[in-house]
């Protein structure tokens, strides 16, 4: 077809609509159709809507869900979760809102509560899943409605293993599926000034980077672990970097939660409420457990790895040495990148003053999801709950010409951006690879503590060099029938 038959035959769904209002309205009794079905004053005709769904209503999805119900230009048919509970006040919101719209009119509502993702994937008229489970199914319901034909928004990190990880870009690409990544904030006006100021060479070669990765122990402070602190083994445990496996004792499953469809392809769990329980406890509540998250990486570093692989122009890569403290010349655990960038994960930001002396003694570190750049020309921070930007020296800041020093965090455009690739098949700005590559910086980090020991990275191959034991850490064994 070509361009001037394209241009000929591109004609939208609104204006489709209001041609056949014109043509087909009788002259004695023209027809009346409602503003919005036509898009008028602003609102999105029916016709025009994105169709989503959500999938998982603990915490994090019933942000999501106020997002979704709340936009007049989506269209939410369906809450699905495997907990009766959640799953019911899903639906209960979105009719609410909906209603609430239809400001007094009739209104039907029209929000599915659904139980099984796999149902929910096979509706045509669905245009699009939000994914805001637990870590280890993010990558399998990924890829099932990858292949369903939907586009997928899913929550951070995209996978539990490397493999996982890049089955899925594979998936994506191979189907022409938008993908978006929820590492938002990226997308926060003032750190994506900073970042690109970076990237862009602002701060001159960036030597170092330093961004948190905390243990188990302050997690394992949280009063719904009193009861099984001693199977648990909070002790010992409590110091440990990595996600570990426990067994908790058996409970019994609550009404109207399906334990099966929960635990899914991870290997199996019997139920306790340190998994899951309602009211939710707090977010990710299972993260601590290897087979369901991934720790540090589920808490925040995924954000924080996206932000700081996104400066150094290596969002597309990765590390090519994980240099464990046990055998390496740094105090604390570090990533070095090919282009000589080190990256540093530290416990606590005082480490950059006292142990790397990278920066002044008075610098006001503090914050999260997102790290400090120590570069030729000075220094600078990305973190998005800390309070405003900092740096130095001061000319840094004049040459950066920021709008502003504070971080909104409500500012970003991350589910816009998405929407918008949606209808314009465009890439999104957290698209599946660039997902997979922070998920993996994670990974790598796991498997380096899990190991004790330094590892050489081909972030091209995505193997370890000259390393079996290690190779096989990044992929693992998934329960049936749930395998990718």
């Amino acid at each position: 077809m070509n361009s001037a038959t394209k241009k000929k035959t591109a004609i939208s769904r609104r204006s489709f609509l209001a041609r056949t209002a014109a043509l087909t309205a009788a002259p004695a009794m023209p027809a009346i159709i409602p503003a919005s079905a036509l898009g008028a004053a602003g609102l999105t005709p029916p016709s025009n809507r994105i169709t989503m769904a959500l999938i998982g209503n603990g915490i994090m999805g019933r942000g999501h869900l106020r997002r979704l119900a709340g936009d007049a230009a989506i269209q939410l048919l369906a809450v699905c979760d495997v907990d009766r509970t959640r799953r019911d006040a899903g639906k209960a919101h979105a009719d609410q809102t909906y209603a609430a719209r239809a400001a007094g009119k009739e209104y039907t509502a029209a929000c599915q509560a659904c139980n099984d993702y796999r149902e929910l994937i096979a509706r045509d008229d669905l245009d699009a899943v939000l994914i805001a489970t637990p870590d280890h199914w993010h990558t399998p319901i990924s890829i099932d409605a990858a292949r369903a034909g939907k586009d997928v928004y899913c929550e951070k990190p995209i996978s539990v293993t490397i493999d996982q990880g890049r089955k899925l870009v594979e998936t994506i690409q191979r189907l022409g599926r938008v993908f978006q990544t929820g590492t938002q904030y990226r997308s926060i006006p003032t750190i994506r000034n900073v970042v690109n100021f970076v990237r862009e060479g602002g701060l001159g070669k960036v030597k170092q980077a330093f961004t948190l990765w905390t243990r188990l122990g302050g997690f394992f402070g949280a009063p719904r672990f009193e009861s099984c602190r001693q199977i648990l083994d909070t002790e010992h445990t409590r110091s440990s970097f990595i996600p570990l496996d426990f067994a908790l004792s058996p409970q019994p499953v609550p009404d109207g939660l399906d334990w099966e469809l929960w635990v899914g392809p991870a290997l199996w769990h019997p139920y306790n409420p340190a998994y899951h329980i309602n009211p939710a406890p707090g977010v990710v509540p299972w993260c601590f457990d290897e087979d369901f998250g991934v720790a540090s990486s589920t808490w925040h570093h995924s954000h924080s790895a996206d932000v700081i692989q996104y400066a150094i122009g290596m969002e597309n890569s990765g590390p090519v040495e994980i240099i464990h403290p046990a055998d390496g010349p740094y105090p604390t655990l570090t990533c070095k990148y090919e282009n000589g960038t080190l990256l540093h994960l530290v416990e606590h930001w005082p480490m950059i003053k006292d142990l790397y002396k990278a920066v002044p003694q008075n610098a006001n570190l503090a914050g999260n999801f997102g790290g400090v750049f120590v570069g030729e020309r000075g220094w600078l921070t990305s973190m998005s709950t800390g309070g405003p930007i900092q740096g130095g020296p001061e000319e840094i800041f004049k040459e950066m010409n920021l709008p502003t020093r504070d971080v909104n965090i409500g500012a970003n455009n991350h589910h816009e951006n998405f929407f918008d690739c949606v209808r314009t098949r465009r890439t999104t700005n957290t698209p599946a690879e660039i997902g997979h590559r922070a998920a993996s910086l994670g990974h790598l980090t796991i498997i380096a503590y899990k190991l004790g020991r330094s590892l050489k990275w081909n972030p091209k191959t995505e193997k370890f060099i000259g390393d079996d034991q290690a190779n096989r850490l990044a992929q693992r064994a998934t329960r049936s029938p749930y395998c990718i």
